[in-house]
């Protein structure tokens, strides 16, 4: 097989179970030992190092324990000295390489973040921070080589490191609220899904002191039985939503599968999530950090960038993807300007105070430090947020490009979008755009923004419309449409069948 087809940005994602209609397995037993192996060579050429350690994780996948020996085995062969460490988190696995103790050469991580049952992949990680696009390029080629590391035969040993990294948390929590057990009289509800993040109610909020009865799913099951493990997922939210209600909790935390995302809901029962939950942070963070940058994905709303500033902070919107803006992030800090937060819409989030780790539950345990502060200081989480604008109206499209050579095509739709949109009355280019094309609408033209982009591997056009007008967002997409219609080659579908 074309072992590049494998490579998912920075990470490496495929089939390993069969059990939906046309997706068959590639991530075989071959193919695993291959990457393990490819692996090996890098992290050897890398470090210039012999006698490598290297830790392996993975979330609750059904395949996880089957590729997790199939890469442990491999990688024992090249000479490496490999710590199975089970069930884990992607961030615990990073964190790995840089606690004082632990400190591996690399780790690994296998899951596939919210996909289906039947995916599952491979992430990476040195004590420099996930691996990038290129370096899984490499590992790739490595596995499709035959090269070897000559060094013999490592060793395989089992090991624990959740019970670290939670008390990494629930110290850091202590610390800055000054008290043992800060959460005492809070209820807090959790909803894993279950994925890899029920450990945070046993490990760290019942140490705390929390009352964490109401909260669900927590128990590891690849098949997923309840619902897709993703707070950007409605039956997700609505099931957080619901556990916060029913409990009157103070606050609700739901996690991706591999617990590098988080979403929160607020004690009214209303979601902390997209461009809300990046409000609370940089509303927390520019508190703490006054005037500092903060960096977000393309798609953030005009509302935020207006909180951001009327908080003393520097909003900087970037392309999509959490390697982009947590890159862009750092690149800023070099160049000298403060930059404490990198984050997604989709919750992907890292801080510059740890390590700039897109770590689900670090963003969590930012807002519980917040919650127990504002108990202490006579304030509520929601007030952070007041002055956060929100649109009427917010809808997405994804509109497939119907061409082998979709990058070409689709460039080619923004662009002319470029020239269309600065020629239209009462249209206005953003001022700084770093992917696709975003425009700005008067209230004669729906009152609000789209953004046209190139999605980062599939062959479509996301179209994203936010309106401050109800019906907005139907007026902009009508106008929208008359210039889409030209390009045959361009499913919009979705977008027609949205104005009928």
């Amino acid at each position: 097989m074309d072992y590049k087809k494998l490579q998912n940005g920075s990470d490496i994602r495929g089939v390993a179970l069969e059990g939906i209609e046309g997706q068959h397995i590639n991530l075989t037993e071959a193919v695993c030992q291959d990457i393990g192996r490819g692996f090996a060579l890098w992290l050897m050429k890398k470090t210039g190092k012999t006698g490598l350690r290297v830790a392996v994780g993975r979330d609750s996948r059904l395949s996880g324990k089957t590729l997790c020996d199939w890469i442990c085995g491999s990688m024992v062969e090249q000479g490496i000295q490999v710590t199975d460490f089970g069930m884990a988190s992607t961030p615990a696995m990073f964190m790995a390489t840089v606690t004082p103790g632990y400190e591996f050469d690399g780790t690994v991580m296998i899951t596939a973040s919210h996909l289906p049952f039947n995916r599952n992949g491979f992430k990476f990680f040195t004590n420099q921070g996930g691996l990038e696009s290129s370096d899984i390029k490499q590992i790739l080629a490595y596995a499709e080589s035959t090269d070897t590391t000559g060094l013999g035969h490592g060793a395989l040993f089992h090991g624990e490191f959740m019970d670290i990294y939670s008390k990494i948390l629930a110290d850091k929590i202590r610390s800055v609220t000054g008290t043992e057990r800060p959460l005492e009289g809070f209820r807090i509800v959790v909803d894993a899904g279950n994925g890899a993040g029920g450990f945070y109610v046993d490990k760290v909020l019942k140490p705390l002191g929390a009352n964490t009865e109401g909260s669900r799913y927590l128990d590891p099951d690849g098949s997923f039985p309840n619902h897709i493990p993703n707070p950007e997922n409605k039956q997700a939210m609505e099931s957080i939503i619901e556990a916060v209600k029913e409990t009157n909790a103070d606050l609700g935390i739901i996690f991706d599968t591999d617990v590098d995302r988080a979403g929160a809901v607020l004690s009214d029962g209303s979601e902390l999530n997209r461009n809300r939950i990046i409000a609370m942070l940089a509303a927390i963070l520019l508190r703490e950090h006054p005037g500092t940058t903060i960096v977000t994905d393309s798609i953030t709303s005009s509302g935020l960038a207006k909180f951001i500033a009327e908080k003393g902070g520097i909003h900087h919107r970037f392309k999509r993807g959490y390697r982009n803006v947590i890159n862009e992030s750092i690149r800023l800090n070099n160049l000298g300007q403060d930059s404490q937060l990198a984050i997604e819409t989709s919750g992907h989030g890292a801080l510059k105070e740890n390590y700039f780790l897109d770590d689900g539950a670090y963003l969590v345990t930012k807002l519980l430090i917040e919650l127990a502060n504002s108990k202490k200081n006579g304030y509520s989480l929601e007030s952070l947020i007041s002055t956060l604008e929100e649109p009427a109206e917010s809808v997405e499209f994804r509109m497939n490009i119907l061409l082998e050579d979709f990058k070409t095509y689709g460039q080619k739709v923004i662009d002319d979008l470029k020239v269309y949109a600065a020629e239209r009355s009462g249209w206005t280019l953003a001022d700084s755009n770093y992917e696709g094309v975003r425009v700005n609408l008067d209230s004669s033209h729906g009152d609000g923004w789209f953004l046209l982009r190139l999605s980062l591997h599939d062959p479509l056009l996301p179209l994203n419309i936010e309106s401050n007008l109800p019906g907005g967002a139907k007026i902009i997409a009508s106008e929208l449409a008359d210039f889409l219609n030209v390009y045959d080659k361009l499913d919009a579908t979705g977008l027609h069948n949205y104005l009928k």
